[in-house]
């Protein structure tokens, strides 16, 4: 099969691979319909590298069931699925505890075995989730970052008429915004530095949307407020800056939610830090999207809400292209000279 493999910082290849196979009773092999590019993979494209030179890349995926261990028994040949990509040990203190998404071995596929940019995948099976016909391969592709949101907003205590502010506005932001909606905020204000993002975050259902560029985001929040802030500010941009920034938006006894990855270290100004002490905040990390029972209820959210059509994913895709055109891909997604919102491949699709 072909796919697309990972070798150094800036050097994705795409190159014939060995297809999967079944190897123990409870495998499915699934041929991979849409896989994303997520913003952690730009990172580790950017300025990490893989975790193991010439492994299969990718992690958010949707596809068709081809084969089955003799163990599986939900899914079956022909089957539309989801790929929940969280791998984790089941043996650990976290793992014998329910919290699988602080497994002390948590890892992903296209971290140390192979991912979704490919034609075939394989994953335990249970990782892999039945999707009804009304969720299309596209927003099915889509289930995995939702489902990080959803992980992300469960932490929090976000109740029906609370406000909340989303900062930044890539994939995580926007299907941020469009949750915080559905568990029924008041108030949803978008902030980023780009007006096309911002341009879908209203279409997502903001009631406010924020250019920092203009004014800053505190003084745009505080103005649209009454002085007060946000009950609960989502951090999803990712950026050393907007790390800290985002603790001034809470308003006293609020909270902060970071899903965002920064990669780099995060110096606080004085204002920013105070905000934490003196108004009391609760500051929450929230890492992957699993919970116990696996994969959580994360995902069972998520499709329910794409079903009935709660939850609109395929409004944030703007590319849907083949594996082959990857390499070229990460390199315009880094030249930042067109807009490149949620980008798809279709493996099974050929130049």
């Amino acid at each position: 099969m072909k796919a697309l493999k990972l070798y150094g910082k800036r050097d994705l290849r795409f190159e014939d691979a060995s297809e999967p196979r079944i190897e123990n009773e409870n495998d499915v092999i699934i041929k991979v319909k849409a896989t994303g590019i997520c913003g952690s993979d730009i990172s580790r494209y950017a300025k990490l590298g893989p975790y193991v030179q010439g492994m299969i890349w990718g992690h958010e995926f949707s596809g068709e069931v081809v084969e089955v261990g003799p163990s599986v028994s939900h899914v079956k040949a022909g089957d539309r699925v989801v790929g929940c990509p969280a791998l984790y040990c089941g043996k650990c203190e976290s793992c014998k505890k329910g919290i699988l998404s602080q497994c002390e071995s948590l890892h992903v596929i296209g971290a140390l075995q192979p991912g979704s940019f490919a034609e075939y995948v394989k994953l335990p099976g249970e990782n892999v989730l039945f999707i009804p016909d009304e969720i299309s391969y596209d927003s099915a592709a889509l289930i995995e970052p939702s489902s990080v949101v959803v992980h992300g907003l469960y932490r929090t205590s976000l109740q029906p008429g609370d406000s909340v502010a989303v900062m930044g506005c890539g994939t995580i932001g926007l299907l941020a915004v469009q949750w915080a909606k559905i568990f029924g905020a008041s108030e949803i204000f978008a902030i980023d530095i780009d007006d096309q993002k911002l341009n879908i975050a209203k279409e997502m259902g903001a009631d406010f949307t924020i250019n920092p560029l203009e004014k800053s985001a505190y003084d745009q929040i505080m103005e649209l407020t009454n002085g007060k802030g946000v009950d609960i500010a989502v951090e999803s941009a990712g950026s050393p800056v907007t790390s800290a920034q985002v603790f001034s938006l809470a308003k006293k006894r609020g909270q902060v939610v970071f899903m965002g990855i920064p990669y780099g270290d995060v110096l606080v100004e004085r204002f920013y830090f105070e905000k934490i002490v003196r108004n009391e905040l609760t500051v929450l990390g929230s890492w992957n999207a699993i919970s116990s029972p696996f994969p959580g209820k994360e995902w069972k959210t998520t499709i329910d809400c794409m079903r009935t059509g709660k939850l609109n994913a395929e409004a944030l895709i703007t590319h849907r292209i083949t594996l082959e055109e990857g390499p070229k891909m990460f390199e315009k997604i880094l030249e930042k000279k067109e807009f490149i919102g949620k980008v798809l491949f279709y493996p099974e699709i050929r130049l």
